[in-house]
């Protein structure tokens, strides 16, 4: 049986020592997954607006595990490594939170059409993926930042020379 590689992208935040968590969370999955390409680090105000402002960047990759995989045996335990506790409070804060977007196309995550944090870096990756109502995500992305405060942070890198940006 021969062993498919999907193509996903992953979006990952932090609040807690973002500066810190964001390339250490990076360099952690380069070593189960193949790093494609990475966005630029975005800053914008958390959800709850009474936590710390989050630092946000998206990441294409290959891997060979299916999202539920993906999920269970690398996101959840990579994010446990770091510290993170999950609480009823959806929106508390964390050292590091990834989800999957995307993965072969298809999209695993609705409200990236809702949030400038989850459109402005999956934007920069995949500009032309298409809404259900045909809009691309760059015009999405680019409304979005327009009515909520997101920034660009190009002092935040990842470091990662591999990476083709």
């Amino acid at each position: 049986m021969q062993l498919m590689n999907h193509t996903a992208c992953l979006l990952l935040g932090s609040n807690i020592e973002p500066a810190h968590n964001l390339p250490r969370a990076v360099r952690l999955l380069q070593t189960s997954l193949v790093i494609l390409k990475a966005s630029s680090v975005w800053e914008s105000a958390s959800v709850d607006c009474c936590y710390p402002d989050y630092l946000n960047l998206a990441l294409a990759v290959s891997t060979r595990m299916d999202a539920a995989q993906l999920k269970d045996q690398l996101i959840r335990p990579l994010e446990a490594r770091m510290g993170r506790v999950r609480t009823a409070d959806k929106n508390a804060p964390r050292p590091i939170d990834i989800d999957i977007i995307l993965l072969n196309g298809k999209l695993l995550d609705s409200d990236l059409w809702l949030h400038a944090h989850r459109a402005v870096p999956v934007g920069e990756l995949f500009p032309d993926y298409l809404s259900e109502a045909g809009e691309p995500l760059k015009d999405v992305a680019r409304r979005l930042a327009r009515s909520t405060p997101i920034c660009l942070r190009p002092d935040v890198s990842i470091s990662l020379p591999e990476l083709n940006r």
